[in-house]
């Protein structure tokens, strides 16, 4: 006769059995070339959301279906910043995944990494929440609205799995391309929001001022007459012809001071805050120039891609 600890065991091998195959339903292979494959999420109706880094090439992308029958692939967009990359799958009948927010997340939580083999069999691996925070940037500077660290192994064929919680839903994407000897699951938040530009643009349009600027400190006595709350700011170097800032009526030699009325003695912290603006939208500009306080109205730019 079994033990009462035994059938415990016995009923969460099974809840965790099945919390796989309803969450890998949604779970695909994706073939992205030289001989690597990863998994993807059925995030949108007919639109697969992967790791970018599994993409060698933008076409001939083989997806294989949870049913075990391939269908090609379509690239809509990539961003190497949050290693997140969209593709459009056309006549697949498979349902989309159910996504949840971290707001009733903890460390400690169960998790499971669901994904698929190079072959298209569902694979798994399970652990807890390791570590939650705050918005952060990613090595090569994508924004990340929350940091998830979840203690699971992505094997051979994982990256771009979905990160699971207990009841089913997904947490994100997983990938092992943007920390060192750690997995990061993208939350949900974040992909849907890269989803929205890449289907709209098939890029990510990283918003920018147009100049070059250098940390100076701030002499006493022009923070005291000009009130302002950082002994330092950025001294304009250059302002590129017809930028953002140029247009806008910044010029070499002005020191900015703020941006959205928020001190900026760094250009970390104009990158920080250029990530929560929008290309298109307005942005004021504090300077200080000639002993006098300006602020000035600048429409942010996109910046230029690399050809």
């Amino acid at each position: 006769m079994a033990s009462s600890g035994s059938k415990h065991w016995a009923a969460l091998s099974n809840e965790t059995a099945e919390l796989v195959e309803e969450a890998g339903a949604s779970v695909v292979a994706v073939h992205g070339g030289r001989w690597l494959a990863g998994s993807g999420v059925h995030w949108r109706t007919g639109v697969v959301v992967t790791a970018n880094h599994l993409l060698r090439r933008d076409e001939d992308l083989d997806v294989i279906l949870p049913n075990g029958s391939s269908v090609a692939g379509t690239l809509v967009g990539r961003d190497p910043s949050t290693d997140i990359a969209a593709l459009k799958i056309e006549n697949a009948t498979l349902p989309v995944a159910q996504t949840v927010g971290l707001e009733a997340l903890k460390v400690g939580h169960f998790v499971l990494a669901v994904g698929r083999s190079t072959r298209g069999e569902v694979a798994a691996s399970a652990g807890i929440v390791a570590r939650l925070g705050g918005p952060w940037k990613t090595w090569r500077g994508g924004h990340i609205d929350q940091l998830l660290r979840p203690d699971v192994t992505l094997y051979l064929g994982q990256s771009g799995s979905a990160l699971v919680n207990g009841d089913g839903r997904v947490l994100g994407i997983n990938t092992s391309v943007l920390a060192r000897r750690a997995t990061i699951t993208v939350p949900a938040v974040t992909v849907d929001r890269v989803l929205f530009e890449l289907l709209r643009r098939g890029y990510i349009a990283r918003p920018y001022l147009g100049v070059a600027m250098q940390p100076v400190p701030l002499p006493e006595d022009v923070r005291h007459k000009l009130k302002l709350e950082s002994n330092a700011g950025l001294l304009v170097l250059h302002a590129e012809a017809e930028g953002p800032a140029s247009t806008a009526g910044v010029m070499l030699g002005d020191v900015i001071v703020a941006l959205q009325g928020r001190p900026v003695a760094d250009v970390r912290d104009v990158l920080q805050q250029l990530s929560e603006l929008h290309t298109g939208e307005s942005a004021k500009v504090t300077i200080a120039r000639g002993g006098e306080k300006v602020e000035l109205a600048v429409t942010i730019g996109e910046r230029p891609r690399r050809k």
